[in-house]
């Protein structure tokens, strides 16, 4: 049996500098040792930026980069990038996005323009069987628990105050307990059980931990991510994939609010007594409700 080539092994950036480490000017030590040390905030500044917070010139940058092999300051920025472009694919569109003159109005104007478009795409594309699955897991559920951690963590409550109207009982696993507590919870859980984990880049590491450690406990997994090359995607069992894109940020939480709403619309629309169920917790909350407390008295 013939055997497979050997991949090639990539080189990186450590690996470029520790070769060329004994031949380096002084300047160019003193850029590979803050480089070494601030990879990240390295790969996030231009080349007059990394110069300045290494007390060398513009030329003396970019001549540090030809001596690592590479034939240029933007090719060496590339390869410092590779592997954070989800981290930094924000600060990326932020630095585009300021290049250019622009109002606040037309500001305003691009970034609802940016949701309008997700939400449009959404709707072409939505899958009609895995909404109709969705709506009949959530509904047949003994619990449905809700992850989201990070800047996720309010759409994760947004979506379980959604729910709990309709449902047999629904909790949000981004309360004060945090992640710890979340994995608490997953202890009891059984194939009777749903959990639903929104995860978008940047995605939070607890949150994939969350549906890892859910789907071991056999429940069934609900995702709600950006594609299917987000960590989530392999671990859904009925995935939704939403277009979020902003011009200033990860993503857009208003698209993903949007269909939060839509999805829970969808719940309520197929649940039983829902009316009946709406109208007394109406009732009941009517004594917090402004301009109520008289005309219940």
């Amino acid at each position: 049996m013939p055997r497979k080539p050997r991949q090639p092994q990539t080189v990186t950036i450590k690996d470029r500098i520790a070769k060329a480490m004994p031949e380096l000017t002084p300047a160019h030590r003193q850029m590979a040792d803050y480089v070494l040390a601030n990879s990240f905030r390295s790969a996030t500044m231009m080349i007059d930026e990394l110069a300045a917070a290494t007390g060398v010139s513009v030329a003396t940058a970019n001549r540090f980069a030809h001596t690592l092999g590479f034939n240029g300051f933007p090719a060496f920025r590339a390869e410092l990038v590779r592997g954070f472009e989800s981290a930094l694919a924000p600060v990326e569109k932020m630095r585009d996005e300021l290049t250019r003159d622009a109002t606040s109005t037309e500001v305003m104007s691009a970034a609802l323009g940016d949701n309008l478009n997700n939400l449009e795409m959404i709707r072409k594309n939505l899958p009609a069987d895995t909404c109709e699955q969705i709506v009949s897991a959530l509904l047949g559920a003994r619990r449905v628990l809700v992850a989201g951690f990070g800047t996720s963590g309010f759409l994760a409550g947004a979506l379980a105050h959604g729910l709990e109207l309709h449902c047999n009982y629904v909790q949000s696993l981004a309360g004060i307990g945090g992640p710890a507590h979340g994995a608490r919870t997953l202890f009891k859980l059984n194939a009777q059980d749903v959990v639903i984990v929104i995860s978008f880049p940047r995605y939070v590491r607890d949150s994939i931990t969350i549906a890892a450690k859910a789907r071991e406990r056999g429940a069934r997994i609900i995702a709600l991510t950006d594609q299917p090359s987000s960590p989530l995607a392999a671990l859904g069992d009925l995935t939704l994939y939403l277009q979020t894109n902003s011009g200033f940020g990860a993503t857009s939480d208003a698209t993903i609010y949007a269909v939060i709403e839509a999805l829970c619309a969808a719940v309520a629309r197929r649940a039983k007594n829902s009316v009946k169920s709406a109208a007394a917790m109406t009732e009941f909350v009517l004594p917090w409700l402004h301009n109520n407390e008289e005309k219940t008295k």
